[in-house]
């Protein structure tokens, strides 16, 4: 896939020339590691493209959000979906991410056997402050090349919420950004609207 060619220019782009070849993590490797204990909770790490990456800490505005918006969510969607908040997604055999929330088709295991794949996946959603660069260049490729219908980026500096759709390869080839006090209305769900400013925008 072109964004994780991409993504490991990047990575080895910033390793002196005398440095080993990286080994990239499958999903299964990386899960195997999680039950022998040799990562755990605390470690707070995400699988993207073969490469384990170190999440943010999450701030209060951040979290008040994020609470916030799968709240609201849960109500305004049927209930032919979940709202899933901060649990894992398997993109493919390399990407494990966790986005901050996830709106998936109903299972009635919930996913108990497997973490939903991206023919599950409806909306991904990510909040982000310092984290905004890495979200938009890195795992919005990512969601774009894995077909997921639409992503949003919610960023806290500027208060405004961006939706990406109609991906193509690594590329989301719409993005329709809103600003504080806007209405988003959720195309793929009939009428329902989002306002911002239950957001606290």
């Amino acid at each position: 896939m072109v964004v994780m060619a991409l993504w490991a220019k990047m990575v080895t782009d910033a390793l002196p020339p005398s440095a080993p070849p990286l080994a990239r993590l499958t999903c299964e490797k990386y899960h195997a590691m999680i039950r022998l204990g040799v990562l755990g909770e605390n470690d707070q790490l995400e699988l993207i493209n073969g490469y384990l990456v170190t999440k943010m800490s999450i701030g209060s505005l951040h979290s008040a959000v994020r609470s916030r918006l799968e709240q609201l969510l849960i109500r305004l969607l049927p209930e032919s979906l979940l709202v899933r908040g901060q649990e894992p997604i398997t993109i493919h055999d390399y990407s494990e991410p966790e986005p901050d929330i996830a709106v998936v088709r109903f299972r009635e295991d919930f996913y108990s056997g497997a973490h939903p794949e991206p023919q599950d996946l409806l909306i991904v959603i990510e909040v982000a402050d310092t984290s905004l660069a890495f979200d938009r260049d890195a795992k919005m490729p990512l969601y774009a090349s894995s077909g997921i219908p639409e992503a949003w980026l919610v960023d806290l500096n500027l208060k405004t919420i961006t939706i990406y759709t109609q991906p193509e390869g690594a590329v989301y080839t719409h993005q329709e950004i809103f600003g504080p006090g806007a209405t988003i209305p959720l195309y793929q769900f009939g009428e329902a609207q989002l306002v911002l400013r239950d957001l606290g925008f």
